[in-house]
């Protein structure tokens, strides 16, 4: 569908000029001095030529089909024009201009209209208020832009929304020496969208790995399916902008305020495999080592390097993130011993000396592509006078060239002066990186792939000892009498219907029957307000634990009626469960998403650590189990100190329970349990709120 978009061969610019500093030029002169395999229409009414080609006064006087037309013409102007294209047969416009939907209602309105014109004649739109495409393939050329970066043929390809991102991260690849394949960048999306380009690179042979930028998403769901879809073949690697921005209203629950208002994008890359980044630099160094390295097979670095500072830090970034060092095996051992100086460091790192020969990091190589013992190889290259670094650098493309291991290379020489190494080691397809920080990371992120790849997707089971039926009908009546926070009664209701296990408890109208149920359930018991106004009881004295006896809850009782003004104010009279370990999970709904699911620890100390951990719903057993290790009180599951940990294979049912109550039931806005109880062999759910 946008082959033609990508490898056209004819373009036409409507709004072609002969001023030099204007948009409809650069385009004829980047398309002309790219070397565009196809022919090139300018369109100006008032000119005969521009750049040296004939122009012409309307896209119906052209002598051909034409495959790709830029629009550089005021926004007024596009309907009339998107619909002579469509006479002509043009397959996809790329809008260059501004002044649509992104202005207000009246540039909406001309988008309305020149989308209906398009779809009327099958014409995909690309913007508007957009860069346009580049293609580098050398069959092809396409220079359907008007930004200046002129990339090598690569294996990299780049998509982005803003144009001012993906063209900072286009030149970054090009300050590297690292080409690019395709690169898009769509402004608007008022038709052609990421995931449709994310689909098409991900079909491309020649693209290698895929880079995005988001500042949103506008269909997570297609999102989702599309990268879940390419990342499984191909690196997808992303980074989203806005992190630090302000929730734009305060959350009523605790997983509303917990989740940061980026945490649904966050957790979209990690359920489809996406590869993320918080840094553009990372971002840029990390595909350039996927557009020519094999992904590892695991973990573990050999590290060949002739001087040591750089190799510790390295060691530290890759030891850091997860990475191993592991020794090397007794063979490579006694190899490299007779292969390298006398005074060689033979371990992991191996330090060949300032003074190491091609032959000796060949022989470290090649060891090193031998041994079981590693997955990856880290070069630290620096380039002494007294050495033929030319020499070492054919040998590392030569064992690059392999493509059995990955190799990363920190390459640290004055580029001015060491032209031939760096040219050899670029045209060769080593990943060079100036700071052996930025190097490791490159590793790292490798590693990272191979995780994400070869992890197991786990169960996910349907639990037939539920009834939704009794969730929708609870629901219903809340929203029949206008309410959107349930009463205990209803989510402890709600939550049996689940078999989610909670402490035993009754509701009470007064002192009386509040008495009578603490005795039905036998003390201590908790009193607890319950009124649909209250939403955090326990702040303003709407929660008494461990009562002892039946005056203790006639007293809690009185306090409460005499201190809270809430309407239609009951009591819910619940087991007290001392000691355990106070657990949180919760879920928020994501418009188009589901939901997510949070788990952390509980009580009061969520809202000060704010040790949680979140995941897309439906959740697997692998990700509920990856829910419980990723918060820092892991430990405190497993137990320490002389305690005992508590039953986390009921904690991955609840939270797995909890994934598919929200599921069936998606009116639920947010939700709470805090806090649980956890015990050695017990889970309960003593404290519970949900609003629709």
């Amino acid at each position: 569908m946008l082959d033609t978009l990508f490898r056209p061969k004819s373009v036409a610019v409507i709004g072609a000029s002969s001023k030099e500093l204007s948009i409809g030029n650069r385009i004829i002169k980047n398309l002309i001095d790219f070397g565009f395999k196809g022919a090139i229409y300018p369109i100006n009414p008032k000119a005969d030529e521009i750049r040296g080609l004939k122009a012409y006064k309307s896209i119906l006087d052209c002598p051909e089909n034409i495959d790709v037309v830029h629009m550089v013409i005021p926004a007024q102007f596009v309907p009339q024009a998107v619909g002579d294209c469509g006479k002509k047969g043009v397959k996809h416009i790329i809008i260059n201009s501004g002044g649509f939907s992104e202005t207000g209602p009246e540039g909406e309105a001309i988008e309305k209209d020149f989308l209906a014109q398009a779809q009327k004649y099958g014409i995909r739109m690309f913007g508007p208020n957009c860069q346009g495409i580049i293609n580098s393939d050398p069959a092809i050329r396409a220079y359907c832009n008007f930004t200046f970066t002129k990339p090598d043929p690569g294996f990299i390809s780049i998509v982005a929304l803003s144009g001012g991102v993906a063209e900072l991260i286009h030149q970054g690849f090009s300050e590297m020496g690292v080409g690019t394949r395709i690169y898009a960048s769509n402004g608007n999306a008022c038709d052609v969208t990421i995931p449709e380009i994310i689909r098409y690179l991900g079909d491309d042979d020649g693209t290698r790995v895929i880079v995005t930028y988001v500042e949103g998403l506008r269909d997570p769901a297609t999102f989702m399916e599309v990268a879940q879809e390419v990342a499984a073949r191909k690196p997808v690697l992303a980074m989203k902008a806005g992190r630090t921005q302000e929730g734009a209203q305060a959350a009523a629950s605790h997983t509303g305020g917990l989740a940061r208002e980026d945490i649904a994008t966050d957790l979209i890359f990690k359920k489809a495999g996406v590869l993320t980044f918080m840094d553009e630099g990372e971002l840029i160094q990390a595909a350039a080592a996927f557009a020519s390295q094999p992904i590892p097979r695991g973990n573990r670095v050999g590290i060949i390097t002739n001087t040591g500072g750089p190799a510790v830090i390295a060691t530290d970034v890759l030891v850091a993130a997860g990475l191993e060092i592991p020794p090397l095996s007794a063979k490579t051992k006694a190899l490299l011993t007779e292969k390298l100086y006398l005074e060689a460091s033979v371990s992991n790192p191996v330090d060949v000396l300032a003074t190491g020969t091609a032959e000796h990091y060949r022989a470290c190589m090649d060891a090193m592509m031998a041994d079981e013992q590693f997955d990856g190889i880290f070069i630290n290259f620096v380039t002494p006078f007294f050495v033929d670094n030319e020499s070492i650098a054919r040998e590392m493309v030569a064992v690059s060239q392999q493509q059995k291991k990955p190799i990363v290379c920190n390459l640290m020489t004055d580029k001015r002066q060491w032209t031939e190494v760096v040219r050899i080691l670029q045209e060769g397809g080593v990943p060079c990186y100036s700071l052996p920080g930025a190097a490791a990371r490159a590793m790292t992120a490798l590693v990272r792939y191979h995780k994400i790849r070869s992890r197991e997707i786990g169960e996910l089971p349907n639990f037939a000892d539920t009834d939704p039926a009794q969730g929708e009908e609870i629901i219903g009546r809340a929203r029949a009498t206008g309410r959107r926070n349930l009463t205990a009664a209803e989510v402890y209701e709600i939550l049996s219907a689940y078999n989610i296990p909670v402490a035993d408890w009754r509701l009470a109208a007064n002192a009386a029957e509040a008495e009578k149920a603490a005795a039905a359930i036998g003390y201590p018991v908790v009193v607890k307000a319950d009124a649909p106004s209250i939403v955090h009881k326990s702040d303003i004295g709407g929660v008494v634990v461990d009562l002892p006896d039946g005056p203790a809850v006639r007293e809690a009782v009185a306090q409460m009626e005499k201190n809270l003004a809430a309407a239609d104010l009951r009591f819910f009279i619940q087991q007290y469960l001392p000691g355990g370990l106070e657990l949180i999970m919760g879920a928020k709904a994501e418009e188009g998403l589901g939901h997510t699911v949070m788990f952390g620890l509980g009580g009061i100390y969520v809202e000060i650590m704010q040790d949680v951990s979140f995941n897309l719903t439906p959740v697997t057993s692998t990700e509920a189990q990856e829910m419980l290790s990723a918060i820092k009180g892991a430990p405190l599951l497993r137990g320490v100190r002389g305690q005992k940990g508590v039953e986390q294979a009921r904690l991955r049912e609840l939270i797995q329970r909890l994934s598919q109550l929200v599921t069936d039931l998606p009116a639920i806005r947010e939700m709470d349990l805090n806090p649980i109880i956890a015990y050695e062999d017990r889970v309960f759910v003593v404290d519970a709120r949900i609003s629709l």
